[in-house]
């Protein structure tokens, strides 16, 4: 009897699956049809038809039929980066290779080459950038980078594909929202900004902020909306004269405010070591206007600069041109911050039309105004030639590879000349190392010194925007491994690197002969075993090593070493054959790593009954059996994860650590959730900063209140009065973050200190 209500039920929800999946694909085909492309709809309905039939039937961790997000994946594509047909097309299709029996030339037999290239780079990689292993990691970034060089549309979709898979992150386990958000941030987020997609960047940062750490995103999130009327306020008292000024100007525009990100306030309350209060510049104005002629939009944005510059006081310090030389990203605008009437510094953006859809949409933009091409000499073209560069050259360990990468992707621009005038962007904190191997490898590699600005400098000199620089070279000059140390640009590192590692090789093999021709003269063969024993009698680890150290003649070969080959040679048939390793380096480092592991027997150890998905409960009595690495000392009330090192033990992290991103986003199947069940029995220690003007008494007062007033044990103090300032340093023992708080607040009450952070 319940078999047909059972056949009513799954029709009822086949039927508003389908009504689900119609109206999402006429949303994607509304927005196509409103944006600019030639009208290929034919194709659209193809891609689409044919990916809904290959993904029939398969549901995501949502719920939701399988088929929801590659048409919200193309919906993004289309409405939010402006991409045409091809993209839309791509992003439809984008998982049937992977997830299907189709393969690329099923694709490029009924969709074309193209779309059949953007399918297969995309599935290149698949499921995230990174494996389970770094090296693996390594491999698919590679792919990730290689892809954009062949059509940029590539990582626009990837991206399009990432930021679909945050806003729908909560259907997943905290353990893979944390892999998940540590990877956007670690990678996506930074891509997206060097794209220049700005909007979507704030996104991926904020959703991830959201889920790795949800309490402080809901209270900056409510206090924005509690704000929220007194900042529509000042926005209109603000604008009201600029309005009136650019009505008499006789100009097209739009005048929106914007807010910052929750994200952008975090960190700044972090960085700064503020409060929300304290931050003041949340508000913006961003003035978006049409120019009559594309040729006169520069100027026109000057007008408007000149305009509002009559109406407001302008601060002196903080006007930024990137109209006449925009950023590597192709952004373009004109800021100016004013002091409205209120006493309120606001920051104002000018931009057209042309140049708000850039800022918005990034190089997917170019397409709108260039006619579908990107010039060859973009600043995106010598972005992927200096990632191309970094590429061909092996890194032997994946994360010193993505660092690398990373110097780029997140660095700040300063703008540089030549001795000849030439602009040359480069990023902020860059030395004149750095510039000599942008301009050249060989100038790079033979630089002795700089001239900027005409005056002498050391290579280790660091860049400021509007610098002209001139490199000095000699012939006689050869790269020290001491440049890695000042050299911060991805491209210097990398060419430092292998040329480096060029030499080394060099040496090694000039080390490998020397060491053959002396054990010929003795009549002895360079064999494994012979290598073994001399390098155990100089203490060195590797083979490899030993040739450095005989090519670099820091070890001069002699009667010694001879002695000791012969005299291992007659003992090989006694005793010591069976102790091969006693009293050699190898033998004290296993003993050292057996008595490390001896001290910490009660360490707790994963086993393959541990389930990863469900949160792992600190609490008072298990806090010894983890392991706390000094990185980033978490305390209770922190927002934590685990991580399962190479031993199987648990290490604690805070979920802001530099070290955990990138645990999260090079080893993102071994971190698990993990929470605080705490009951006030357990001390930890925390570190608090101090300064302020140093007075008689101030001391006595910090003290009173830690110790007296709050009854808190000082474990240590340090403190320093120079020039009038007073510094101190506190290690208190603390039972959680909350009373950590309550002491930085307490401590503010007290006259003349200026500041107090947490040291993490």
């Amino acid at each position: 009897m319940d078999e047909p209500n059972l056949n009513i039920k799954e029709s009822d929800r086949e039927a508003a699956d389908e009504k689900m999946i119609n109206e999402a694909y006429q949303q994607l085909l509304d927005s196509y049809l409103a944006s600019p492309h030639r009208k290929k709809v034919d194709i659209i309905n193809k891609a689409f038809n044919f990916a809904r039939q290959a993904h029939k039937g398969v549901r995501r961790l949502s719920g939701e039929p399988y088929i929801m997000h590659p048409i919200s994946v193309a919906l993004i594509a289309s409405a939010e980066m402006g991409l045409g047909s091809t993209s839309i097309c791509s992003a439809l299709l984008h998982d049937v290779v992977e997830d299907t029996d189709y393969t690329v030339e099923d694709i490029e037999t009924l969709f074309g080459a193209k779309v059949a290239q953007i399918v297969d780079g995309l599935t290149k990689i698949s499921g995230g950038i990174f494996g389970d292993q770094a090296s693996a990691q390594a491999a698919n970034f590679k792919k990730l980078l290689l892809t954009m060089s062949d059509d940029i549309r590539v990582i626009l979709l990837k991206i399009c594909d990432r930021l679909h898979n945050m806003r729908t992150l909560s259907s997943q386990p905290a353990n893979k929202q944390y892999k998940i958000a540590g990877e956007t941030l670690y990678i996506y987020a930074p891509l997206a900004n060097r794209l220049g997609l700005n909007k979507i960047k704030n996104e991926l940062e904020d959703l991830s902020f959201k889920y790795e750490h949800p309490g402080e995103y809901e209270s900056i999130k409510a206090r924005l909306a509690t704000t929220e009327s007194s900042r529509n306020l000042l926005f209109e008292q603000f604008t009201a004269p600029i309005r009136e000024a650019l009505d008499k100007m006789g100009m097209k525009y739009v005048i929106h405010a914007r807010v910052k990100a929750p994200y952008s306030i975090w960190t700044k309350m972090q960085n700064k070591h503020v409060t929300f209060d304290e931050i003041y510049d949340i508000l913006a104005v961003r003035i978006i206007f049409t120019p009559e002629n594309r040729d006169t939009e520069i100027n026109d944005c000057f007008k408007i600069y000149v305009a509002i510059n009559k109406l407001y006081r302008p601060h002196p310090d903080r006007m930024r041109d990137w109209v006449n030389q925009p950023k590597a990203n192709g952004y373009q605008a004109l800021h100016v911050t004013l002091m409205s009437k209120q006493g309120q510094w606001i920051e104002v953006q000018i931009r057209s039309d042309r140049m708000n859809d850039i800022a918005e949409q990034g190089f997917a933009a170019h397409w709108k105004y260039k006619g579908g091409e990107i010039g060859e000499d973009s600043e995106l073209n010598d972005w992927l030639h200096t990632i191309k560069e970094i590429l061909d050259d092996p890194q032997p360990d994946a994360m010193d590879f993505l660092d690398t990468i990373k110097l780029n992707l997140f660095a700040s621009e300063i703008f540089v000349f030549t001795p000849k005038g030439e602009i040359r962007t480069m990023p902020a904190g860059c030395t004149a190392l750095d510039f000599a191997f942008q301009i050249h490898t060989f100038l790079g590699s033979h630089c002795i010194g700089a001239k900027v600005n005409h005056k002498l400098v050391p290579l280790s000199h660091r860049l400021q925007s509007g610098d002209q620089v001139e490199i000095l070279t000699s012939k006689s000059q050869h790269v020290a491994p001491s440049w890695v140390n000042f050299a911060t640009t991805a491209k210097a590192k990398a060419k430092i690197m292998a040329i480096l590692r060029r030499n080394t090789r060099e040496i090694q093999k000039n080390g490998e002969a020397t060491l053959r021709e002396f054990l010929e003269k003795h009549n002895l063969e360079l064999t494994t075993s012979t290598l073994d024993r001399l390098c155990e009698f100089h203490d060195i680890s590797k083979h490899e090593k030993f040739f450095l150290a005989v090519g670099n003649k820091t070890i001069i070969l002699g009667d010694k070493d001879i002695d000791e080959l012969l005299e291992r040679k007659q003992q090989k048939s006694g005793w010591r054959k069976y102790v091969p390793f006693i009293g050699s380096g190898k033998e004290k480092e296993k003993e050292n790593t057996i008595e490390a592991e001896s001290q910490n027997p009660s360490l707790y150890v994963v086993t393959k009954e541990f389930n990863r998905k469900k949160p792992f409960i600190l609490n008072d009595d298990n806090l010894s059996c983890l392991v706390f690495p000094t990185c980033c000392r978490p305390i209770p009330g922190d927002d934590i994860l685990g991580y399962i090192d190479n031993k199987n033990h648990i290490e604690i992290h805070r979920r802001d650590c530099s070290v955990a991103n990138k645990l999260k986003s090079s080893f993102g199947n071994r971190i698990i959730d993990a929470k605080w069940d705490m009951h006030r029995r357990t001390f930890f220690d925390a570190t608090i900063q101090l300064s302020g003007i140093d007075r008689i008494g101030l001391l006595n007062e910090v003290t009173g209140v830690i110790s007296s007033k709050l009854n808190i044990n000082m474990k240590k103090l340090i403190v320093t009065c120079n020039d009038g300032i007073f510094e101190a340093t506190i290690e208190l023992r603390v039972y959680d973050r909350e009373e950590v708080r309550h002491i930085i607040e307490s401590l503010k009450q007290i006259a003349d200190l200026k500041e107090i952070k947490q040291i993490q």
